[in-house]
């Protein structure tokens, strides 16, 4: 077997599912993963499907908890994010290029690293609010795409911004936000946020995610639980959604999410402009 990479051989096997055009269009492309924990996921089956020019921006270290859900190795363990996720990407496709940004997404490098992508995914840890209205808000500004994710338990949740899109992320808060006289935390946001949601979401998921926040509404740190599923999942349907984006395919545009559950085996369309917030101020386990 060949030691040269062939990036025509990489990619023969997609044939029939992803358009020589469509695969071009891929190969050339720029993708920012912004969050490289869950982004990890992502970001491998980018290369996979035959992306090879990235962009990775974390400013944390492998921990060993990351790895029931993450795409790293014990061998990983204390490196950078970013720079083990470079290893793996480039042990999949040598030719890959790598940019990496040690550092969390902030007001001073935000603007800088957008304006190097053409495609971003957002998997930003949920608990950094103000970086994920940053780089939603530097997206919007400088007319990119951009594809956000989450792993719910058994599940994901995918959302698609696309350039010039009549809604953002911020509108899509701000009714959760108006309320909060400035206080605008994470936990108070994401509680009337995710409220919203939980008619949609498996009772395990509304059950763990109410916990997580009664707790850190009182102070606790507590982050939330979550399991490789999830993981995959985001991974299939972002790559799934963004191969329908490059191939011209209509494709869910927020303020419609697209929302899977392996638990349930269900696919649901879920328009947040059209869901109420929960008349409690706490989720409450069902």
């Amino acid at each position: 077997m060949s030691s040269d990479f062939s990036y025509a051989t990489h990619t023969v096997r997609n044939r029939g599912y992803i358009a020589a055009p469509t695969q071009a269009s891929i190969r050339e492309s720029t993708l920012l993963i912004a969050g490289c924990g869950i982004g990890s996921s992502v970001a491998v089956a980018a290369t996979r499907m035959g992306f090879e020019k990235f962009i990775l921006a974390d400013g944390d270290v492998v921990d060993a908890h990351n790895l029931n859900r993450q795409f790293y190795s014990f061998a990983d363990v204390g490196k950078p994010k970013v720079k083990a996720l470079e290893s793996a990407i480039v042990a999949i496709n040598p030719a890959a290029s790598v940019t990496t940004v040690q550092a969390h997404l902030d007001a001073q490098n935000t603007r800088a690293v957008v304006a190097q992508s053409d495609l971003i995914v957002d998997t930003v840890d949920f608990l950094d609010l103000p970086a994920i209205l940053r780089l939603h808000d530097e997206a919007r500004a400088q007319h990119k795409p951009i594809v956000t994710a989450l792993s719910v338990g058994f599940g994901a949740l995918v959302w698609y911004f696309p350039s010039g899109s009549k809604t953002s992320l911020r509108t899509m808060l701000q009714a959760d936000m108006d309320p909060l006289d400035g206080t605008a935390s994470y936990a108070k946001v994401f509680s009337k946020f995710f409220g919203r949601l939980s008619g949609s979401m498996d009772t395990e998921v509304v059950d763990n995610v109410s916990e997580v926040i009664v707790r850190m509404r009182s102070g606790e740190p507590c982050p939330a639980s979550q399991v490789v599923v999830g993981s995959f999942g985001i991974a299939a349907l972002a790559l799934s959604m963004i191969r329908d984006i490059y191939s011209g395919t209509p494709v869910p545009q927020a303020p419609t999410m697209v929302f899977h559950s392996f638990g349930t085996h269900r696919t649901e369309m879920i328009d947040v402009a059209v869901l109420s917030a929960p008349a409690s101020p706490d989720l409450q386990p069902r």
